[in-house]
C-alpha cells in the first residue's frame, strides 16, 4: 500500500479525462454543454464533464448498432472474446492504482477500501465472466425422433447500462462484464457525480481489443442522457442500479418505447437481527458498525436497521458505540482513514435532515449526529448511532444513504422476523446466532434477495446479486448475470 504522501502524488498526476466515448474515440457533447466534477472531500473542481443528451445518444446507439450488426464483436467465437476480456482485465490491474485515485476523488471514498474492495472485485468479475462465456452449452430438447429442437443464446443487440455513483469502477465491471462477453455492445452512462473511472476504463478497453463502437460512456444526468437511453426504440436492453424511484421512471419509459427490457437493482434498507445465542458480542458489533459505516453508508446493502434481542441489548449497544470509534471521517487519501466524505453536499443535507428528524420522532442519538467540517473542508459527517427507535419512524422506513443507523431491538424470533420484513425493501439483511436451526428457519422467511448468517457482505463472482420488493429483481454476478443480456431462441427442425 502507498503511503498518504504518494496516493496524494499520484492524484496530482493522473489524467481527468471529460470527455464522452463514442465509437472508439473522445468527443465532446454535441451541445457542448459541461457540468462540473467535483472533490466532495475539498469542494474544489476536477474537471469538465460533457454533459450527453438525446443527440449524444442517438450517435452512441448508432455507432453500437453499427458494431453489432458488424458482427466484429457479436460474431466472434467466445474463446475470442474470452481472450480480449482478460487483457481488458490485465490492463484493469496494471492501472488499478490510477483508477483507485480516480474514484476516491470523485466521489469522496477511501483509497484503501478502492484497494481492498472496489478495484479487486471490479478485476475478479471482468475476468470469471470472461473465463464463463466458453463453457456454457446450448441444449437440444427431448423431442421424437422425426424432429430436432435446438435451445440458444443469442447476444441481445444494443444494451443500456446505467451506474450509481457510491462504487462508480465496481457497478460498471458488474454491468459491462456479462454485457460484453455475451457478445453485446455496450453504452454505459455512469451517475453525474462520479464519471471518472469509467472514463479512463473506456480507454482500458479499447487498449485491450475491444472494436470501436461496442463499449461507449456518456456521462450526463439521469433526466436527460439515462431518460433518452431508457426511451431509445433501437436499446434491446436496460440494466440499472440506483434508487427505486428512478427504476420505476426507466420502467414507464421501456413501456412507452420499445419494451425493451429493464433490470432494476435498486435500494435498500436491510435489517440486522442479533439473537441473544450470538457467540461473538463483539464481532457481531463491529460487524455492524462495518455494515453501516463503511464507504460512509452509501451502500444499497447497508444493514442500517439493527434489531438485537432484549436480554443483550445493552452490552450489544456498548460494543457498537465503541466499534464505531475507528470511524472518523478523514482525508479519503490517507490510507488510514477508514470513513471518507459523503458525495456532495445536497447528500450530507439529506442526512443532516434524517438526523433531525429521528430526533423529531422521539428517537435517541447515542452517538454521532452532527457533520463534521465547515463550508470549504469537504462534506463530512460523523458515524451516527440512533436507538430508541420504532419501525414508523421515517428514517427507519426510507433508504438514507448514509451513516446513520437505526437501533431496535426484539423479544423473540417471531418479532425479529416481523420487524425485519416490515419494510418496503428487500435487498439484504443479516442474522447472527449459533442456533443452526434458527439461522435456516429466518434465512427462509425474511423477504431478502440476500441474507448473510453470522457475517455481512460477503460474496463474489460466483454468487447472484440482488433482490426483491421494492429492491428490484435484476441480479449482478453469477452465471445468472448472462442471462439479462441474452436472448433465447428455439429452433426446430423437421427430419
Amino acid at each position: 500500500m502507498r503511503t498518504s504522501a504518494e496516493w496524494k502524488a499520484l492524484s496530482e498526476s493522473v489524467t481527468l479525462r471529460g470527455q464522452a466515448f463514442i465509437a472508439g474515440e473522445f468527443r465532446d457533447a454535441v451541445s457542448g454543454e459541461t457540468f462540473p466534477s467535483i472533490n466532495p472531500a475539498a469542494e474544489t473542481k476536477l474537471a469538465d464533464i460533457a454533459s450527453c443528451d438525446t443527440a449524444d445518444v442517438d450517435l452512441a446507439v448508432t455507432a453500437a448498432r453499427k458494431a453489432f450488426d458488424s458482427g466484429v464483436w457479436s460474431d466472434l467465437a467466445p474463446g475470442d472474446r474470452k481472450r480480449i476480456l482478460l487483457r481488458f482485465a490485465d490492463l484493469v490491474e496494471k492501472h488499478g492504482d490510477e483508477l483507485a485515485v480516480l474514484d476516491s476523488l470523485d466521489m469522496g471514498k477511501p483509497i484503501s477500501e478502492m484497494i481492498s474492495v472496489d478495484v479487486p472485485d471490479s478485476i475478479d468479475c471482468l475476468r470469471w465472466t470472461a473465463e464463463s462465456i466458453d463453457k456454457l452449452y446450448g441444449e437440444i430438447a427431448p423431442t421424437g425422433n422425426d424432429t430436432l429442437g435446438l435451445i440458444s443464446h443469442e447476444p441481445a443487440g444494443v444494451v443500456a447500462a446505467i451506474t450509481p455513483w457510491n462504487y462508480p469502477l465496481m457497478m460498471a465491471s458488474w454491468k459491462i462484464a456479462p454485457a460484453l462477453a455475451a457478445g453485446n455492445s455496450v453504452i454505459l452512462k455512469p451517475s453525474e457525480k462520479s464519471a471518472l473511472s469509467v472514463l479512463r476504463l473506456a480507454e482500458l478497453a479499447k487498449e485491450a481489443g475491444i472494436p470501436d463502437g461496442v463499449f461507449n460512456v456518456l456521462p450526463g444526468f439521469g433526466h436527460t442522457a439515462g431518460k433518452a437511453l431508457a426511451l431509445h426504440n433501437d436499446v434491446n436492453v436496460l440494466a440499472f442500479t440506483g434508487s427505486s424511484r428512478v427504476g420505476g421512471l426507466l420502467m414507464e419509459y421501456a413501456g412507452q418505447s420499445n419494451l425493451k427490457r429493464v433490470w432494476i437493482e435498486a435500494g435498500g434498507k436491510s435489517p440486522m437481527l442479533v439473537f441473544e445465542d450470538c457467540e461473538d458480542i463483539e464481532k457481531a458489533a463491529s460487524t455492524a458498525a462495518a455494515a453501516i459505516f463503511s464507504n460512509q453508508g452509501e451502500v444499497c446493502i447497508a444493514c442500517s436497521r439493527l434489531y438485537v434481542q432484549s436480554s443483550i441489548r445493552e452490552r450489544f449497544t456498548e460494543a457498537l458505540i465503541e466499534a464505531a470509534k475507528v470511524y472518523r471521517p478523514r482525508n479519503p487519501l490517507d490510507p488510514e482513514t477508514r470513513m471518507g466524505a459523503l458525495v456532495d453536499k445536497t447528500q450530507l443535507e439529506t442526512v443532516a435532515g434524517y438526523i433531525q428528524s429521528a430526533i423529531d420522532e422521539g428517537a435517541r442519538v447515542l452517538t454521532g449526529g452532527v457533520p463534521v467540517s465547515t463550508p470549504g473542508k469537504g462534506y463530512f459527517v460523523e458515524p451516527t448511532i440512533i436507538g430508541d427507535a420504532q419501525n414508523h419512524m421515517r428514517f427507519v422506513q426510507e433508504e438514507i444513504f448514509g451513516p446513520v443507523l437505526a437501533v431496535g431491538e426484539f423479544s423473540d424470533e417471531a418479532e425479529a422476523i416481523r420487524l425485519a420484513n416490515d419494510n418496503r425493501y428487500g435487498l439484504g439483511a443479516s442474522v447472527w446466532t449459533a442456533n443452526l436451526s434458527r439461522a435456516h428457519r429466518v434465512s427462509r422467511k425474511i423477504q431478502s434477495g440476500m441474507v448473510w448468517v453470522n457475517g455481512w457482505g460477503g460474496g463474489d463472482s460466483t454468487m447472484p446479486f440482488g433482490g426483491m420488493k421494492a429492491s428490484g429483481y435484476g441480479r449482478d454476478k453469477s452465471l445468472h448475470s448472462l442471462e439479462k443480456y441474452t436472448d433465447l431462441k428455439t429452433v426446430w427442425i423437421s427430419l
